[in-house]
């Protein structure tokens, strides 16, 4: 049998192989973002500039991956943030993440437009089933969705605060990608190199945004690959609708896409329970920093829980996040590029990865739990105290 650590030993190798598995047009949906994409690789310099000094003679130890958030205990200290049509990458990826999660215990966040809608994954939901609400402009279509998140065994519900308009995504309107999407000729081609995806999708059908069948109407047809369906219903949010879904939820009430700490401020006296750091990955705008560098300015403004998303691609970038004030770290192309390197497996497989590198890393620090890490450095400081010319501060 293949032992996956030996072929697969990191993220890079999965998204690699999911590159060979999957049609051009969609590994282009997945893996782009928008305008010159500069924002993908100020994330990753952003996370490359925090480092640790390690530490030694501390004896043998098994690293506590567990911590506790909403007062759930979790073995782990992330989760499957959402991603927006993921049955399009992967047949039933919907499915294989929330199972995978149920499996390892930790939570899936299911998007208002992913390919299966709340009551398909009703069965295969843990206790840490998040629903992502993308926020629809009537308020009976808002408590439906509501009802439907609730009834079907989610406990969370994140508000996504920084789509309040279309991004443009050149590379992939490029692709020829379409939503709902359509095979012309040019994508067929694409198809037929790609046997193992085109027999899912041949078995399960084209996907489309389930959740809002219910909803939709002919004014769809026509829509850009990045203008769906989706905003035909959803509005804006201010901060009315958002004390509108606070009130009408009463389960732990996450806001995502805070980058700015007065916002973190304003969230908690609101009566936000958390705040989700992310630039989506540089999926809707290309100007924003690295979320890594607003992390300390967050938790400096604010109590709530922090969690964090955007370029974290190994066990020491959630170890990054954490020293500099994260409470639980997200990760959601990450998931899709190992569900398409390895099917259902790949899932596991990543979760195993992500953990290894983990305890690896905490057994050089010396820290035993989450919260014996020690304080996350700049590189720059790194090097002054190499040089000895400075004590260093926390970053």
């Amino acid at each position: 049998m293949m032992d996956l650590h030996n072929t697969y030993p990191a993220l890079l190798d999965l998204r690699s192989r999911a590159k060979r598995r999957i049609p051009k047009f969609v590994w282009e949906y997945l893996d782009s973002a928008t305008g010159s994409e500069t924002t993908t690789p100020r994330n990753r310099q952003g996370l490359d500039q925090i480092g640790f000094m390690p530490s030694i003679l501390h004896g043998e130890f098994d690293p506590d991956l567990s911590t506790t958030l909403f007062g759930q205990r979790y073995s782990l200290p992330f989760g499957i943030a959402p991603v927006g049509m993921s049955g399009l990458i992967w047949p039933d990826a919907e499915g294989h993440l929330a199972r995978a999660a149920a499996r390892a215990g930790i939570p899936y966040c299911l998007s208002t437009v992913a390919t299966q809608s709340p009551e398909d994954l009703k069965a295969h939901l843990g206790d840490a089933g998040w629903f992502q609400m993308y926020p629809p402009r009537d308020p009976e279509i808002r408590t439906d969705m509501l009802r439907r998140a609730k009834d079907a065994g989610f406990k969370g519900l994140i508000l996504t605060v920084d789509v309040p308009v279309a991004s443009r995504r050149e590379r992939q309107t490029r692709s020829g990608l379409t939503n709902p999407p359509r095979l012309s000729p040019r994508l067929m081609a694409q198809v037929a190199l790609r046997p193992a995806w085109a027999a899912g999708m041949a078995k399960r059908g084209m996907p489309h945004m389930r959740m809002l069948d219910k909803y939709k109407s002919t004014n769809s047809i026509g829509l850009s690959s990045t203008a769906h369906v989706g905003y035909l219903l959803r509005t804006s949010p201010d901060w009315d609708y958002l004390k509108s879904l606070r009130d009408g939820w009463d389960g732990p009430f996450i806001i995502k896409g805070v980058l700015r700490p007065e916002d973190a401020t304003a969230l908690e006296k609101m009566g936000a329970d958390a705040i989700w750091m992310s630039n989506h990955a540089g999926r809707q705008f290309d100007a924003t920093p690295a979320s890594i560098d607003m992390l300390p300015a967050i938790r400096a403004a604010t109590g709530l829980p922090i969690i964090f998303d955007s370029g974290i691609e190994s066990g020491l970038d959630i170890l990054r996040a954490l020293a500099l004030g994260a409470d639980f770290v997200m990760l959601g192309r990450a998931f899709h590029f190992a569900l398409a390197a390895l099917g259902p497996k790949g899932v596991d497989h990543l979760i195993e990865i992500l953990s290894k590198d983990m305890i690896a890393n905490m057994g050089q620090l010396g820290a035993r739990h989450l919260q014996d890490l020690p304080p996350a450095l700049s590189l720059k400081t790194l090097e002054m105290i190499q040089s000895g010319k400075k004590t260093a501060p926390q970053c």
